[in-house]
């Protein structure tokens, strides 16, 4: 039996009936067709699925969609401004840091987050971060210099 689930996404409010059994990030793909969002291990421990709610990076394959009940989420669509691609975006692609591209989502959302409580962080605290992230191509080196890079430009001026 769906219910009815009040939750704001991306900046945008919603009233949106949903089936109480589904998990948020499959609410976010399947009826959202936000599929920057992505599936890995359905276990949270992979990171594809990373996106900030409430400020917090959450895996959410383990997020029932009925916890986002009145809830503010954001997933990698939500960053930026149209063709604007956030700081974070630009910076992971100057900096070679996506390879075949399926946990750059996850990893953007999770700095992002980082950045929401830290705006200066150190490289410790970006690893750590990152740590809920998992990446097989690329290793981690260039994105933590990707994260670092766009934390330099933001303490030159830039925005988050």
């Amino acid at each position: 039996m769906a219910e009815l689930l009040r939750t704001t996404i991306n900046g945008t409010y919603m009233e949106v009936m949903v089936d109480p059994k589904q998990r948020l990030a499959d609410f976010l793909r399947n009826d959202l067709m936000l599929t920057g969002t992505k599936i890995g291990c359905r276990k949270g421990e992979c990171g594809a699925c990373t996106v900030i709610m409430d400020g917090r990076a959450v895996t959410s394959c383990l997020v029932s969609v009925m916890r986002a009940m009145d809830a503010d989420i954001w997933t990698i669509e939500g960053l930026g401004n149209g063709m604007d691609l956030h700081p974070l975006q630009k910076a992971f692609i100057e900096k070679g840091a996506v390879q075949c591209g399926f946990c750059t989502p996850g990893m953007i959302m999770s700095a992002k987050a980082l950045w929401d409580g830290n705006p200066s962080p150190s490289k410790e605290e970006i690893r750590e971060a990152l740590s809920g992230n998992i990446c097989r191509c690329t290793g981690y080196v260039k994105i933590e210099e990707a994260v670092s890079s766009a934390t330099a430009d933001l303490r030159k001026g830039g925005h988050v």
